[in-house]
């Protein structure tokens, strides 16, 4: 989950960012604030992930609090003024909302900060302890679905679509395969297809060219045949 915070001087703003939170299922809004000193109180003090803030408030702005900040967490700005972005891009914020805010917009904006954590962790190895989760988070049409990576069975690349194999139903994504290549754990994910990604659990057999899941026939192709073979041999 992504702890966030709101910051905004306009009530209605808040309860707008309020809603929209509470529909997008890795958000956990821990606070709403109209006052920026009050917000940046709650910072020292607790940890936050997110913060969707807006800019024009009295007495300290949102790039004034931004700034107050030695280590910010992602920031996301809302606010009615354009002429602002490209202060606040220039402070590598997450995204820049211009009121009123979409819901489609808000989530594109979310989902970007969850890939920008998730490319964090795993580069940092998860500075805490090394942990990886064990699901991703799916943008499939209007919402954003959970899939845990145990129930992957094989992912295939359509075209303009991928779509991801579970014991339940497909679910289809217009996120690339090479993006999930790069995000899911190489112990347990491997590529056998330009087309093809298979856990390596799920694998009932292999016959020559070919990978038997869930009585699915999945080719092996020559450029990933000799890195497969290897890692089927390593744990056999």
């Amino acid at each position: 989950m992504i702890r966030c915070i709101a910051v905004d001087d306009e009530p209605l703003a808040l309860e707008i960012i309020t809603d929209f939170a509470r529909k997008v299922p890795f958000l956990q809004l821990v606070g709403t604030f109209e006052n920026a000193t009050e917000a940046l109180r709650f910072l020292q003090e607790e940890r936050v992930d997110l913060l969707f803030l807006d800019i024009k408030m009295p007495d300290i702005t949102g790039i004034q609090l931004m700034k107050s900040l030695k280590y910010p967490p992602m920031v996301i700005f809302t606010t009615a003024y354009g002429e602002y972005a490209l202060e606040g891009f220039d402070l590598e914020v997450v995204d820049y909302l211009l009121k009123p805010v979409p819901f489609e917009r808000f989530l594109r904006a979310a989902t970007k900060a969850l890939e920008l954590r998730t490319m964090s962790q795993q580069k940092n190895g998860d500075s805490n302890n090394g942990h990886v989760n064990d699901y991703i988070f799916i943008k499939t049409e209007y919402k954003i679905i959970k899939i845990n990576l145990e129930d992957i069975l094989f992912i295939e690349a359509l075209k303009d679509y991928t779509k991801i194999y579970t014991p339940f139903q497909p679910v289809l994504t217009l996120r690339s395969l090479k993006s999930f290549e790069t995000r899911l754990p190489a112990d347990k994910f491997i590529r056998v297809h330009r087309s093809y990604v298979v856990s390596l659990n799920k694998i009932n057999s292999v016959e020559k060219n070919t990978v038997m899941i869930a009585n699915q026939s999945i080719p092996i192709s020559d450029g990933y045949r000799e890195k497969f073979y290897d890692v089927i041999n390593r744990n056999s």
